[in-house]
């Protein structure tokens, strides 16, 4: 089982990373031009927020199991990344775009979570 956790919290975090720096070096004016057309809806400090947000839950994922200290935040961050694609498919929704990648997204970080509590808690 550590073994599925390790491919689903690396998928993950990897996506979340990765998704996470580009909002936050990116401008709005920037995202929006890369057909994010959904930061309309949101400040530039809002879109670093989320940026932020999940960045911090991609390394929740990570460095607490491999660390050995505070493995209970793995969970914790696989819940707050569910939060985050709830949100960003609502926001998806609304201009009346696909929320597939949400959708895979959230199922990926709630099967690490699940994973995480099988495996450390």
């Amino acid at each position: 089982m550590e073994i599925a956790y390790w491919i689903a919290a690396g998928i993950t975090a990897l996506g979340f990373a990765f998704t996470g720096a580009f909002k936050l070096v990116k401008s709005k004016d920037q995202l929006k031009a890369a057909g994010m057309n959904w930061t309309d809806s949101y400040s530039a400090n809002g879109i670093r927020g989320i940026a932020v947000a999940e960045i911090l839950g991609a390394l929740g994922l990570i460095l607490p199991p491999l660390t050995g200290v505070a493995v209970w935040l793995a969970p914790l961050a696989a819940l707050g990344l569910v939060v985050i694609q709830v949100g960003a498919a609502r926001a998806h929704l609304k201009l009346n775009e696909t929320i597939i990648p949400n959708i895979v997204f959230g199922v990926l970080a709630l099967v690490s979570g699940v994973l995480a509590v099988i495996v450390w808690l």
